[in-house]
């Protein structure tokens, strides 16, 4: 934590850290299966990977440059660096003794065993002999490197294996990737449990046969991160094509960080510096397998070592509904994922697709899965001929590839594709469907805290609200107006937009509760975000605090505030659930003087949200729909299983659940969403059998 002339701060980079640090506190956690062990660990090596793209690329490019200001920590760029670096170190260290202590000796209690080459019995060096002749080899190319052929352009992230050769008295290098396409864990016959053999390991024990004519001095298994942060000229003629190039140069930026086997021999050590053009401190020396990542597909090997799977149901405002636009009508309708199915907002766009009462539907699309059933239903809504506008924002970071095939596929269709805004992220999530009825066109809405993706939505808890209330309608079409044309950003009715108005609204609101707080009347904020960065924002928390206002943040990553800090902070409280889902929806709330002010929205308290990106904010007032939400709060605020709160140091520990009685707010989640669809369906069958009567 460092303290500026103004508040106390900590740098957004370190906080990362700290809450991937949290992360892997679950791999070290007894009490969790070892396969989902393996998971954490696997997702801090994912995490830590995108965070040397962007983030530390980021810093590393600013003190290329030269640039010498501070952040609100205080903190130059050179100084941010070597704290990170000092820090990853350590943290590195970290997950590798989690493996190699911890979790591979557990997985051989439970009978499933990594080997070693020296390792294997009779029969599975004949299985691996095999396995290398007809299915490694034949993909395997094999790189020299000399004055004729230049060390290779390596795949960011891609794993290779560099090799000093010797003949007679000369010396050669070459490098040799290990291929994705194949499983990086490969099963060997064995008389009892299971047993693996990294693929790697399999094409160490047989190098020699890809360089008959040398003989192996050394090896050693490499990595290079690079930076993948996309340089784009949003100037540019053509944003697509500017994108679809800007990608190509992701794959050879510059190197941030080499991950290497410990205790690489030398000669190979210094000819990868040079040729990588890599400094010192930006060597990662591991004790163990590279790429961590392969943590997370090992979840499939037992399920009996994993923890239970969440088992979404229907949602329980749409039960026994089977037309979406009539329950619709009824009333406003919420759902919460993924204790409740994802479905009924796919339901809702296939069942608009088809409605020939269903003029147009508008969409703004950030992420989407691989096979995407909503881009399904927008296709054949347009083959259909209604008019489909879909905004895909085509510099959703890592998803851009995607993103593009999507939108070619969409526009192929015949629907209007539009590509975001320049200088700005359309990261809203927001559904408009116009229908045609009795009274009328009617707009239905699907408003949401999380991407329309059916695969994330299994893993990550959001919210979403159904309306065709006019005033929300009226505000999403002024909101499409504005995102695929030239108009002026309206005056919303309910709905709040960032870039124009957000960041005041959120002022106004957070000065409100100061002012009650002085009146002596009820006041208090809760906010549950992913990040919380905006120096703006967290100043007005600090008046907040000052002024005699309870402030409760659930903020799952970053936190730059510091809670608890005497004359500044001490009535703010500060907790961070890491748990089997993650955590990903975005609830504010707001006492005013006793008439609680309920929120939910796509945008975290950082300034790219505020400042940069189309963002929407929307009321909760239907008292029904409140109730669920005010629950939700209360689980998340009384979770002793999965919540840690802040220290006034800035360090998080574990909250103390003594006297209180064990809860995890996930699974008591999904337990009420279980019991509240089976009371619905019970009540439904009763009524079926009186009206039969």
């Amino acid at each position: 934590m460092t303290k500026t002339s103004d508040f106390p701060y900590i740098n957004r980079e370190l906080s990362w850290l700290d809450f991937n640090a949290r992360v892997l506190e679950e791999a070290y956690e007894k009490d969790n299966p070892v396969l989902e062990r393996f998971k954490f660990l696997g997702i801090t090596a994912s995490n830590l990977d995108e965070f040397f793209m962007v983030r530390v690329a980021g810093v590393r490019e600013q003190v290329r440059s030269g640039y010498k200001g501070t952040d609100p920590a205080g903190l130059t760029p050179e100084m941010q660096l070597e704290q990170l670096t000092k820090r990853i170190h350590t943290f590195t260290d970290r997950q590798y003794t989690c493996l190699s202590r911890s979790l591979v000796p557990l997985l051989r209690q439970n009978g499933i065993f990594f080997l070693k080459p020296e390792e294997l019995n009779e029969e599975q060096e004949t299985f691996v002999e095999d396995y290398f002749r007809s299915v490694l080899f034949p993909v395997l190319t094999p790189l020299a490197v000399d004055r004729s052929r230049p060390f290779p352009l390596l795949l960011n992230k891609s794993l290779n294996l560099a090799v000093r050769l010797r003949q007679g008295e000369e010396t050669a290098f070459a490098v040799v990737q290990v291929p994705s396409i194949l499983p990086r864990l490969v099963e060997l016959p064995s008389a009892a449990g299971r047993s693996f053999i990294m693929l790697e390991n399999i094409l160490i024990r047989h190098l020699s046969a890809l360089f008959e004519l040398h003989d192996i001095a050394a090896w050693a298994a490499f990595r290079v991160t690079r930076n993948g942060d996309l340089a784009i000229d949003e100037e540019a003629e053509d944003l697509l094509v500017e994108i679809q190039q800007s990608i190509k140069k992701r794959r050879r930026g510059r190197p941030v960080r080499l991950e290497l086997s410990r205790h690489c021999d030398p000669e190979l050590r210094e000819f990868l510096i040079d040729m990588l053009d890599v400094r010192e401190k930006d060597i990662y020396e591991v004790s163990g397998p590279l790429d961590l990542t392969f943590c997370l597909k090992l979840s499939g090997l037992d399920e009996s070592l994993c923890l239970p799977k969440l088992k979404p149901v229907q949602a329980v405002d749409f039960a026994g509904w089977n037309d979406p636009f009539a329950a619709i009508r009824e009333r406003d309708r919420f759902v919460h994922h993924p204790y409740e199915s994802f479905d009924c907002v796919v339901d809702f766009v296939r069942r608009a697709a088809e409605d020939p009462d269903v003029l147009a539907i508008k969409q703004t699309l950030y992420r989407v899965s691989g096979n995407s059933p909503i881009i399904a239903a927008l296709i054949r809504a347009a083959e259909n001929g209604k008019q489909v506008t879909v905004l895909v924002e085509l510099k959703a970071r890592f998803d851009e590839e995607n993103n593009i095939h999507w939108a070619l596929k969409l526009e192929e269709a015949g629907c209007h594709v539009i590509y975001g805004l320049a200088g700005l992220k359309t990261h809203c999530k927001i559904l408009l469907v116009v229908r045609r009825e009795e009274d009328g066109l009617r707009r239905y809405l699907h408003l949401g805290t999380g991407n329309y993706n059916d695969s994330t939505a299994r893993q990550y808890t959001d919210m979403g609200l159904f309306t065709c209330r006019e005033s929300f309608g009226a505000d999403a079409s002024s909101l499409f107006n504005v995102l695929t044309g030239y108009s002026r950003p309206p005056r919303y009715n309910r709905l709040v937009a960032a870039p124009d108005g957000m960041r005041d609204f959120f002022y106004r609101m957070i000065d409100g509760e100061m002012e009650n707080a002085r009146q002596g009347r009820p006041s208090g904020i809760f906010a549950k975000v992913n990040s919380l960065v905006d120096p703006g924002i967290i100043a007005r928390l600090y008046a907040a605090s000052a002024a005699g206002v309870p402030v409760t943040l659930v903020v799952r990553g970053i936190c730059c505030l510091v809670s608890g800090v005497p004359g500044i902070s001490e009535n703010i409280r500060v907790f961070s659930l890491v748990g089997q889902l993650l955590e990903h929806s975005r609830i504010f709330r707001f006492e005013n003087a006793g008439a609680p002010r309920l929120y939910l929205g796509s945008a975290d308290w950082m300034p790219r949200n505020l400042d940069r990106r189309v963002e929407l904010v929307f009321p909760i007032e239907e008292e029904r729909i409140r109730r669920r939400v005010e629950e939700v709060i209360s689980l998340l605020l009384e979770d002793t299983v999965n919540a840690r709160e802040q220290q006034p140091d800035g360090s998080y520990k574990m909250v103390d659940g003594r006297g209180r009685p064990q809860l995890n707010a996930q699974w008591e989640l999904q337990s009420r969403a279980q019991e509240a669809y089976r009371i619905k369906m019970e009540k439904d069958m009763e009524t079926e059998g009186m009206d039969r009567l």
